[in-house]
């Protein structure tokens, strides 16, 4: 992969393909190209950097073997998703192995099943939920949106990501607070900064940002700059009067 000098991206075969380069890590596939400090242009910058081009890059799928414990855990999760009927094809997109760190890239229809039996399964025992994380990419069609679950096995001492994805035009994904109570927040805060809506949440509303904000300040296409400052009194509600979540 190169970036020519008129800004255009130059994909090399293996990104183009997908198979692993040849230091064994990933591929990387272009997701995006940004041009100019933070997306800014025309701005009447005199420091050099209106003429950055930068591609935006992410590792493309894995080929087994993964390493590690990674290969076993797949397998186990293969067989439990293939037994209920599911199917592992159907629920799981790709296997990303990357730094030495696992992430399942798990269709949003399956993503309640997946968790599941991630948490509860004896040899996988994903039982804690460390957080949930957005991700925007505005040119990455159809997938403009990724939500980042971020799960720990105490039982075993092992990390892994399982991410998924949904367009910009249609924000949902489930919430998986009914298997990870502790991501409640966490699925707040991504819907407040990036305007994912998670299906069967509690009580889905703002957690950082005023009720009456608009918009979803951490997306890509979010203004910066020239936004007016609003003082909203800072006063606390008395505890008869706040808002309820039950």
């Amino acid at each position: 992969m190169s970036v020519t000098p008129g800004g255009d991206v130059e994909r090399s075969p293996a990104a183009t393909e997908g198979t692993p380069g040849p230091d064994g890590r990933p591929a990387l596939e272009v997701v995006d190209v940004r041009r100019g400090m933070f997306g800014a242009q025309d701005g009447g910058d005199t420091s050099g950097y209106g003429g950055l081009v930068v591609p935006v890059v992410l590792p493309g799928p894995s080929e087994r073997p993964y390493g590690g414990w990674f290969d076993e855990a797949v397998d186990v999760l293969a067989e439990l998703l293939d037994a209920s009927g599911t199917g592992y094809a159907a629920a799981v997109e790709s296997v990303v192995v990357d730094r030495g760190e696992l992430t399942l890239h798990v269709r949003r229809e399956h993503l309640l099943e997946v968790s599941r039996h991630l948490r509860d399964d004896p040899d996988l025992r994903f039982e804690l939920s460390l957080g949930v994380s957005g991700v925007h990419y505005p040119n990455e069609t159809g997938r403009e949106l990724h939500a980042v679950h971020h799960l720990c096995s105490v039982t075993h001492g092992r990390r892994l990501r399982v991410e998924t994805t949904a367009p910009d035009d249609d924000p949902h994904v489930p919430s998986v607070t009914s298997v990870y109570p502790g991501a409640d927040w966490h699925e707040r805060e991504t819907w407040d900064f990036f305007g994912l809506v998670f299906d069967g949440h509690p009580a889905l509303a703002r957690i950082e940002m005023p009720d009456d904000w608009p918009g979803h300040p951490q997306r890509k296409d979010y203004p910066l700059g020239g936004i007016p400052v609003e003082y909203k009194g800072a006063t606390v509600p008395p505890p008869d009067q706040r808002r309820s979540y039950s």
